[in-house]
């Protein structure tokens, strides 16, 4: 008996594999839900565009902060800007159109439109800004100028604690207001926060810090204030009118609007000047609160490139933020002071100090963060970590990516809008997908018999990971599905059924030439893989570069064709050919039974390996050649 084959198939190790995915994406779905079945239902929906179910419609006016009617370069930057923000996925299905000179018009599906419409209006000039003054949530106090330490108290760059700034543990003052074991996000330079712990830093970059130097200066940095009515930082920095701003001003935690009019802020033109100090309210480091700001030094159209990811080092969940020449410089210059003149003092625990030096990051006048300074910043790239979670990294990235909006947008209109096509054309789509499907299955019956449940069942299962995918994009990535959509599904049912052609071709190819079948279902597979791989990678290069060029729907078509592509890869490795693998092992197959779609006699093989064949071929009319000569050479006959 010969060895085995060190390649010999492992058709059990795919179909587990494809097991594994299947049950992955049903627990991704049903996530918290999992042991609750009665919400089961509510999981599994599919998102549906605008063309095929209700939506909300908001109508925005832009305006420069001037009041001059905005330039057609700034209303382009704010309508990428907003479909970045309502369509960030590519695949929510919302539409942003310009209409007249500073109109602008959202349209966004679903039910939960109204979520992503409250985004669309608070989209404004994104701010970095010394924090001057900060007090938690609770009644208004009056804060004489006299109070607080001057600025001038801090140390010099050269006594800095060797303290790395991104080992630190500093505590945020406002955690120990609360209770709570919630640091405030911290902004380290990337370099040091990529590198080992012992980087360097400080404000002239010469101090080199030790990673055990940072623990023990944690534990006092932040004394526990008696009260949250308690207001820390500088108030001699601030000026009268903010001050007396401040004073009136209470914040309740989750108030991103109301609180605007409690201070006269009427409209966006007051926290939207970047020239100008201003009140605040917002999350710093977990609970809710005033903040006097400083004018700012570096604004959000300065923003190149802001992402989430996982440290290196920490792994820990970071926003890696990028700023352009003039905001590399103006942020370099604002975080090396705020540095070398209250870092010192914030590690040695003065509460005041730790105020100062935070730099808030502000969006339609509120903080959405507002990170320490752990080191000088030069380059223009740093990263704000803060014991994230991945959602509220995520939703930072997105804070800073796109809130640089150049224009002023104000609500003229909120309305509710119906289907665009409505419920028969979706029908139409699903039974010309029905229809398709149908005509598929027949064809594979007819031509290749036995070999047709396979293709039944490849189809079947790729169906079911497509309306996996659907459905886990739909929860996790706003994705809707129009009309265009559907009709990319539809084509996906042709590229399935390719893929398990060519591999049927291949392997009846190998059995007309007379190899048995177990040994021709491996070298078919090996001609077919090439071919199917080549196929399918045409088909993504082609959704790919439609879905990159292309506007509107067809956005839809493209993502819904690549996506099923990538399904049918999945589907023809971890499921057809291993089943087509055990499929050759039993006796039906094996042996090349007519119905099978294998039978070397009725596929002409060479050489034929059935054991009926022997039978089939004494069954067989004589040749009405042979007849004629034998009747030549015995004219008398018999």
């Amino acid at each position: 008996m010969a060895a085995p084959s060190r390649s010999a198939p492992h058709p059990g190790r795919a179909l587990f594999l494809l097991l594994v995915l299947i049950v992955a994406m049903l627990l991704g779905i049903l996530g918290p839900k999992l042991f609750a079945p009665s919400q089961w239902g509510h999981r599994f929906k599919v998102g549906l565009g605008l063309d095929l179910s209700s939506g909300t419609q908001v109508t925005l006016q832009a305006q420069t902060l001037t009041g001059k009617p905005p330039s057609s370069d700034e209303m382009n930057a704010a309508v990428g800007v907003i479909e970045s923000r309502v369509n960030g996925t590519g695949n929510s299905g919302a539409q942003v159109q310009p209409q007249g000179t500073n109109l602008l018009v959202v349209t966004v599906p679903g039910k939960g439109s109204q979520q992503t419409i409250q985004l669309v209006s608070s989209t404004a000039l994104l701010m970095f800004r010394q924090v001057l003054l900060w007090q938690g949530s609770g009644a208004a106090t009056t804060v004489p100028s006299a109070n607080a330490s001057p600025s001038a108290s801090a140390s010099p760059s050269g006594a800095t604690p060797t303290a790395s700034p991104t080992s630190s543990a500093t505590a945020s003052p406002t955690a120990s207001a609360t209770g709570t074991a919630k640091t405030s996000a911290k902004i380290v330079p990337a370099a040091s926060a990529s590198s080992s712990p012992s980087a360097t830093a400080s404000a002239s970059g010469s101090a080199s810090a030790s990673p055990s130097a940072s623990p023990s200066a944690s534990p006092s940095a932040s004394p526990s204030p008696s009260t949250s009515s308690t207001a820390f930082g500088n108030p001699s920095l601030v000026n009268k009118n903010v001050l007396a701003q401040f004073n009136k001003l209470v914040c309740k935690p989750g108030d991103t609007q109301a609180w605007k009019s409690q201070v006269g802020y009427q409209n966006t033109t007051p926290y939207n000047n970047p020239d100008v100090q201003v009140v605040a309210c917002g999350n710093n480091g977990g609970q809710w609160g005033k903040f006097a700001l400083d004018v700012a030094k570096v604004q959000g159209t300065q923003v190149t490139s802001a992402t989430a990811g996982l440290s290196t080092t920490s792994n820990q969940w970071q926003v890696n933020l990028s700023l352009n020449g003039a905001g590399a410089s103006a942020f370099s210059t604002l975080t090396s002071r705020l540095y070398s003149n209250y870092y010192a003092g914030a590690q040695a625990g003065d509460q005041n100090d730790a105020i100062l030096n935070q730099v808030a990051i502000t969006l339609d006048g509120n903080v959405v963060s507002s990170p320490q300074i752990q080191g000088a910043i030069p380059g223009g790239n740093a990263q704000i970590t803060g014991n994230f979670t991945q959602a509220e990294a995520t939703q930072l990235q997105n804070e800073l990516k796109f809130g640089s909006v150049p224009l002023d947008l104000k609500t003229l209109f909120v309305t509710s809008v119906s289907a665009q096509v409505g419920r028969n054309q979706l029908d139409a789509g699903l039974i010309a997908a029905a229809i398709g499907l149908f005509l598929v299955v027949v064809y594979a019956f007819f031509y290749y018999r036995g070999l047709g449940i396979v293709s039944v069942c490849s189809l079947l299962i790729a169906g079911l990971i497509t309306y996996l995918a659907v459905v886990l994009l739909t929860l996790y990535q706003n994705f809707t599905l129009e009309l265009a959509g559907i009709a990319g599904l539809i084509v996906a049912i042709g590229i399935t059924a390719d893929s398990f052609v060519v591999y049927f071709e291949r392997l009846r190819d190998e059995v007309r030439e007379g190899k048995q079948l177990r040994p021709a279902v491996e070298s078919g597979w090996k001609r077919a893989r090439r071919t199917i791989l080549v196929s399918d990678t045409v088909s993504f290069l082609a959704a790919l570069l439609l879905y990159y060029f292309a506007i509107g729907e067809v956005k839809g078509f493209a993502y819904t064709l690549g996506l099923t592509t990538i399904i049918d890869i999945v589907v023809v490795f971890l499921f057809t050919k291993p089943m087509v693998t055990l499929l050759a092992r039993t006796r039906f197959f094996g042996n090349g039974h007519p119905m099978s779609g294998l039978d070397p006699v009725r596929l002409g093989a060479k050489t034929p390996w059935r054991s009926s064949v022997r039978r089939n071929q004494v069954r067989r009319r004589p040749d009405p050649a042979a007849r004629t000569t034998a009747s030549s050479q015995d004219p008398g006959g018999s």
